[in-house]
């Protein structure tokens, strides 16, 4: 019995015969995908929003509102979580049975502390962007600045070497090479 290494390639393939001859003989891609879909059983939504604590059925430790002082909370929610891991750790030495609801602090406190900091990822994106795009204004403009100082160099050179030609011309002076 004979079995192929590799599987055959998809039918689709056949398409794409012409492409060398004809690049737009290819057909167009698909439309993105809009609203929700199905991936591997899980639904999906295209909607890049992040879903409140309250959906999610998580307890808000911080205020809600358009004008939340995020270093103030997130300040707040790390001295709330130092403060509840050693509760834990005395819960652990002392009763060590009762370790659960402390436990469960802690992970709402972790589950805070990620919907906040995963609430400032649109501003972190936005500076990131803003400093690469000035990182390429920058040494965009030196590339400029070096050309222009190139530039500058050759003219001066052609200036001499005109000036050399045509004092060569009108006393006759050669260069013996």
């Amino acid at each position: 019995m004979a079995t192929a290494t590799y599987p055959p390639p998809p039918p689709y393939y056949r398409l794409y015969k012409d492409y060398l001859q004809n690049p737009k003989s290819a057909p167009e891609p698909p439309p993105p995908i809009e609203g929700t879909y199905v991936c591997f059983g899980g639904n999906y939504t295209t909607d890049d929003v992040l879903p409140s604590l309250e959906e999610q059925g998580v307890r808000q430790l911080y205020p809600t509102g358009p004008n939340i002082d995020f270093k103030k909370e997130l300040r707040s929610l790390n001295r709330e979580l130092q403060l509840h891991i050693l509760e834990l750790a005395d819960v652990l030495v002392e009763r060590p049975s009762q370790y659960a609801r402390r436990v469960e602090d802690i992970s709402l406190i972790f589950k805070n502390l990620h919907h906040l900091l995963n609430s400032l990822r649109p501003h972190q994106a936005r500076a990131t962007l803003i400093h690469i795009l000035e990182l390429q204004i920058q040494s965009r403009k030196q590339a400029v600045e070096d050309i222009k100082r190139r530039r500058e160099e050759a003219q001066k050179l052609l200036k001499e070497s005109l000036t050399l030609t045509t004092l060569e011309g009108e006393y006759g002076i050669h260069k013996l090479v």
